[in-house]
């Protein structure tokens, strides 16, 4: 039974470039009786043939394939699988129908106990290969206890020409298929590397299944209904995206974008919003926005209540917290608590030190570790976001938190910590570029006892420790898995100031 279903996951692997493929002309080179070896950046697996590096997608270490080269440099090329000789004994059997091709959940071909040790090993390559500090024993990574429907944010696109699957190719190119029917609307992911290109989704495992009811419903009432979907290249059409978080608390968000231009358009697309809130009465907040750009950002734009509240709200421990439209808010609930609770544990606060929390977001962390602090002070760039946290602080009963909207590099300096005192420990979480090098100056200048730096991207973290390196020594590294399935990691660090003669 597991040979046969392997053999259907090989032909569908084999199929995730296959519609672009069949256009080219150009004929690639096979190369057989490739042994996989071991995994690289972006979810791909990764091969050697002589001194060629070759990346490959959907494959996993110990799978002999026959590769088709699709690019090829110097020193590297990038493949795809066209045939499998012999399948890995590591090897689990993706439980998404998609998996292959919405790239989303890349490693649902790897058991996850080798995905966390992949994890593990990729924040201990980094540290190493980049930053060449000194390390502790690198712990394991920490797993995520769900690793289905653990997102609490997900975003679809609307699209009036869906990507085809080679095998619904197939069956369209037949001569009683009309032009129409080749031509469906889609309602889902973007293909990677493709702006205009929308996989249409049936079921997806990242969400509560709620998500997925609300999304066909949408989806079946805007095709019965002749509402047009947007055309991603001449922004032609009426429905653009819709957003759907859902939280522990069990409120529902939903938001829904269009571009109105006419009365008779926004009859039609007031039509939808009252079937999403006559059929899913448990959505607390519906919204939408009319958004008449060519993208489908909205931070500059006003979000309307169609029915309930304006917001939803998480719990953590005691805490709550206020999320909007706009917020920000780390997308696994559960897991960023047991992150935030690796940091709080990295910080090792006592009542009377005073803590600098950098981009401190919606000022998540900084609320969180309070109750053992002096003061904390959140830093960070976005001022909604800024907004949002002094009203979670309000929410929360918390008196001895500030928080300072501006560009880090520009708020955080000398004078800044004259003003408000010099920190006795530095939290920062900075976006995946890492700190900017004024901002890393301006740490060492503090001179905090101690720094936990969490990360998004190990090798931008490593950058950073070797520029703190020569008065931090790096005391502990947990890995935390945010995103079960996929290549990403987080990276909580606590680096301690060394003694110095």
């Amino acid at each position: 039974m597991l040979d046969k279903r392997l053999n259907s996951l090989s032909l569908h692997e084999n199929n995730v470039y296959s519609p672009n493929m069949s256009k080219r002309k150009k004929e690639f080179k096979i190369i057989e009786n490739v042994t996989i070896t071991d995994y690289a950046a972006e979810g791909k697996s990764v091969a050697r043939v002589d001194d060629l590096v070759i990346f490959v997608p959907f494959v996993v270490p110990g799978d002999v394939v026959d590769l088709k080269i699709l690019k090829k440099k110097h020193s590297y090329a990038e493949a795809v699988a066209v045939r499998f000789e012999k399948y890995s004994e590591t090897r689990a059997v993706p439980f998404c129908s998609h998996f292959g091709i919405c790239g989303g959940c890349k490693w649902q071909n790897l058991p996850y106990e080798e995905q966390l040790r992949f994890k593990q090993k990729q924040v201990f390559d980094a540290l190493t290969r980049i930053g060449k500090v000194e390390l502790p024993e690198v712990l394991p990574c920490l797993g995520s206890e769900e690793i289905q429907f653990y997102r609490n944010k997900l975003e679809y696109s609307f699209s009036n020409m869906r990507w085809l699957t080679l095998e619904e190719m197939q069956e369209l190119d037949r001569p009683d298929v009309t032009e129409q029917e080749r031509k469906q609307p889609g309602l889902g992911f973007h293909i990677p590397g493709a702006f205009d290109k929308v996989l249409h989704i049936e079921k997806c495992w990242l969400q509560d299944d709620v998500t997925n009811r609300i999304r066909n419903s949408v989806y079946a009432y805007a095709v019965e209904n002749g509402l047009p979907f947007i055309n991603l290249r001449s922004q032609e059409g009426l429905l653009r995206d819709m957003m759907v978080r859902v939280v522990t608390t069990g409120q529902i968000m939903v938001l829904v974008q269009a571009k109105v231009e006419t009365p008779a358009q926004k009859e039609q697309f007031m039509r939808l919003m009252e079937h999403i809130s006559t059929e899913f009465p448990e959505i607390t907040s519906l919204l939408y926005v009319i958004n008449n750009k060519c993208n489908d950002t909205f931070g500059d734009l006003d979000v309307h209540v169609y029915r309930g509240d304006d917001c939803i709200y998480e719990t953590m421990e005691d805490l709550k917290f206020k999320i909007g439209p706009k917020s920000f808010f780390q997308t696994n609930s559960r897991q960023a608590y047991r992150l935030y609770s690796v940091v709080r544990d990295f910080a090792g606060l006592n009542k009377d030190e005073l803590v600098y929390d950098l981009y401190t977001g919606t000022g998540t962390i900084a609320q969180f570790v309070s109750s053992r602090a002096k003061q904390v002070i959140g830093i960070e760039y976005v001022p909604e976001a800024i907004e949002d946290a002094k009203v979670n602080a309000e929410l929360n009963g918390i008196e001895n938190t500030l928080f300072y909207a501006g560009d880090m590099k520009d708020v955080l300096n000398e004078s800044f910590i004259e003003e408000h005192g010099r920190p006795d420990v530095i939290i920062t979480d900075p976006p995946r570029v890492g700190m900017h090098q004024d901002v890393v100056d301006v740490i060492l200048g503090a001179a905090p006892k101690r720094i936990v730096y969490v990360s998004c991207n190990p090798a931008t973290q490593a950058r950073d420790l070797a520029l703190l390196d020569a008065d931090y020594k790096v005391m502990k590294v947990q890995p935390v898995d945010m995103f079960p399935h996929t290549q990403h990691v987080e990276v909580v660090t606590l680096l301690e100031r060394r003694q110095k003669d």
